[in-house]
């Protein structure tokens, strides 16, 4: 009796291993840190500017007169602004981070036979590898501070500390520079690399499933006294409702990071994927996208995206090289839904 050929299924679906929350700003002294529970809360104001023409003009605008005419015109704006009081040095920034267990496990999926063949292909990867390469790269990522975005650019000194908390309490704790630590390879320095394999062990743990993880992270931005610091800018869909050119996120009242955005950061470790020795890491992606450089660089083309690889590991047991299968089980650390209702 022939054995009917194994088929993608039509709903598919992977919840996020890697939970989380808003990032909020507070503002102190780098001497009074260990008093940051005081911190009064960054918060975020508006403020009008007039600024100038000086955007690239097309060519029927480049005529002397148009353009005398269009800068005798002000480019008046109103855009929310966020800052350090002027008796202030120092941001803080500070969110939680839950490590799940279960990746791999569908949280929908209406292909039993395909489930199966999931599950062992996941069990195989975990029986080889563990989770300890991914989770070596998600602690980097705490440590270097890369979730701090452009708060992290010019900054004279960032100090990040990573908590294990158990009952609400700290349970224990690793401090890193994170300035010492690099945003273009996953190597340790000697100073930071004890403390890193410890918070890698438990990020691991955390993803096989052996013990609830929830982690308090917060990061001391040595910036400068008044210095200006970037919340995440609001995505403004109806633009009718709004004349400010610029609207920056807040929860309640207090300025912060998406927790979206924290999670771009936190899973920016694929550095598996061609070019990568120039571009560096790129957050996981099923076609390695990359919105700010209008760049995928896992084209299907190339065979090299998630979809291609996971269809020829899990129907064709076509097992990809080691890095790659790093790259799938990253892929479905991060969730997404990645059902075929056209081979069904």
């Amino acid at each position: 009796m022939a054995t009917t050929a194994l088929k993608t299924a039509s709903v598919l679906a992977f919840e996020r291993k890697l939970d989380p929350s808003d990032a909020l700003f507070f503002s102190g002294s780098w001497g009074q840190r260990t008093a940051s529970q005081e911190w009064p809360a960054v918060s975020v104001r508006e403020k009008s500017v007039r600024g100038t023409i000086s955007n690239r003009l097309k060519t029927k605008d480049q005529d002397p007169a148009k353009l005398d005419a269009a800068i005798e015109n002000p480019n008046l704006q109103t855009v929310d602004v966020a800052a350090l009081p002027a008796d202030a040095d120092t941001l803080k920034v500070g969110f939680t981070l839950r490590v799940l267990g279960g990746a791999g496990t569908p949280s929908a999926c209406n292909n039993a036979d395909y489930q199966r063949k999931l599950q062992s292909t996941v069990k195989g990867y975990v029986d080889t590898h563990g989770f300890a390469e991914l989770a070596r790269r998600y602690a980097c990522n705490l440590a270097n501070g890369r979730f701090l975005w452009r708060n992290r650019l010019g900054a004279e000194q960032i100090s990040v500390r990573v908590a294990q908390l158990v009952n609400g309490q700290p349970a224990q704790a690793w401090t890193f520079d994170a300035l010492a630590l690099s945003l273009r390879h996953f190597d340790a320095p000697s100073e930071a690399a004890a403390a890193l394999a410890q918070l890698s062990a438990l990020i691991a743990e955390g993803l096989a499933g052996n013990r609830h993880v929830l982690l308090q992270v917060t990061a001391f931005v040595g910036m400068g006294a008044g210095q200006e610091v970037f919340p995440s800018q609001e995505l403004i869909l109806d633009k009718a409702k709004t004349t400010k050119s610029k609207t920056l996120y807040t929860v309640s009242g207090i300025a912060g990071i998406h927790s979206q955005k924290i999670g771009n950061a936190l899973r920016s470790i694929d550095d598996w994927y061609a070019g990568a020795e120039e571009n560096g890491p790129i957050p996981v992606e099923p076609y390695g996208s990359v919105t700010t450089q209008g760049k995928a660089y896992r084209k299907p083309t190339d065979k090299a995206d998630f979809y291609s690889l996971f269809d020829n590991w899990l129907l064709k047991d076509r097992t990809p090289a080691a890095e790659q299968q790093h790259f799938v089980l990253a892929t479905l650390i991060r969730g997404g839904v990645f059902g075929d209702a056209d081979k069904e």
